[in-house]
């Protein structure tokens, strides 16, 4: 996952809560694995080990032009003395994906998150069916790497547009074909068929999928008939642009913050981390557009309305918790565990 943190007032300056918690950290290694695509390695400045993750945890990437970028792990560790980040430069780049590989070098220091896990990997699942398209392989790859290593049942389908844009194609080849399913879009004059994948999956698989916006719609087409519970996606960008009817729910109530009992407006055009953030409230947050899961806060009570890419749809339908970068309320009151 490389995913974008919009510019706002809590985005201005690290002095959220969460800043008390990053790592120091310096780039030790830089190795390409495809067309304008680079691995990141990166190591704490003190030499101690890093915090433990699972497949499909990212971090925080601090960089030094004042822009936040989340990043997927690669290789599974359960003690890491490293963090391997995968980067495909953006052609519409807005200064994350570009700076790092135009402007970072190894030695150079930058702070880093403790790892998070929105999209985490059923380990001991009767079967695993994953799907990455570009970029999206990152957190795939740490996936398949882990059902691997496990002596799991697994199956990967990878699409890019060419062979020359394909990270660890080489390495990929080397497992037996019932493992992996590689498609170069110019080679085959089109896109991944998701759906014909699906009609060869077992029902009972958990099925995974990251890549670009097309490609997510597509798969949620194609897994519509199965049970929610065993398909699980990341997104790189938001799922939902709000339209300007949904915009003018996210704000008008108000936000009442149970452990202090304080109480906030949130003003139509403004969002709860807004507020809560200029108001000098501790909050957790990062991307703040419901990706990264950082600002994820349990509901007491009221109906929030939900505009992340985060919880599923069960998930939100139990009205339990919420992320507070980009929700609204369908209630006059919102009381929140904070």
């Amino acid at each position: 996952m490389d995913t974008v943190t919009a510019p706002s007032a809590a985005g201005a300056n690290l002095t959220h809560a969460a800043a008390s918690h990053l790592i120091d950290a310096r780039l030790t290694d830089i190795k390409p694995v495809a067309r304008e695509t680079n691995l990141y390695t990166f190591r704490r400045v003190d030499g101690a080990p890093l915090p433990a993750y699972k497949p499909g945890a990212h971090i925080d990437l601090h960089l030094p032009n004042g822009l936040t970028r989340q990043f997927s792990l690669v290789v599974p560790a359960s003690n890491p003395e490293s963090y391997v980040v995968g980067v495909k430069r953006d052609p519409e780049s807005r200064g994350g994906s570009r700076y790092i590989i135009d402007e970072m070098r190894v030695g150079h220091e930058i702070k880093i998150s403790a790892p998070r896990n929105t999209f985490p990997l059923v380990e001991d699942a009767e079967h695993v069916v994953l799907f990455a398209g570009g970029i999206g392989i990152t957190p795939i790859w740490c996936m398949a790497q882990q059902l691997a290593a496990l002596g799991r049942s697994w199956r990967l389908y990878y699409a890019c547009r060419s062979r020359a844009d394909m990270a660890f194609v080489e390495t990929l080849e080397k497992f037996d074909q019932k493992f992996r399913h590689l498609h170069f879009d110019d080679q085959a004059g089109k896109v991944l068929d998701i759906a014909a994948a699906m009609a060869e999956t077992p029902q009972n698989a958990h099925i995974y999928c990251c890549g670009p916006n097309p490609m997510l719609k597509a798969f949620e087409a194609a897994t519509a008939g199965r049970p929610r519970h065993l398909i699980h996606v990341e997104y790189f960008t938001p799922k939902e642009v709000a339209s300007a009817d949904q915009d003018s729910k996210l704000g008008g109530f108000w936000v009442e913050l149970a452990r202090s009992g304080e109480e906030y407006f949130i003003p139509e055009g403004k969002k709860v981390l807004e507020v809560l953030y200029e108001a000098g409230v501790d909050v957790d947050y990062s991307c703040e557009l419901g990706i990264c899961g950082a600002c994820e806060t349990k509901v007491i009570s009221g109906i929030p309305i939900h505009h992340d890419s985060v919880l599923s749809e069960e998930e939100q339908a139990t009205n339990e918790k919420v992320m507070i970068c980009c929700c609204g309320c369908k209630t006059g009151r919102l009381v929140l565990d904070m």
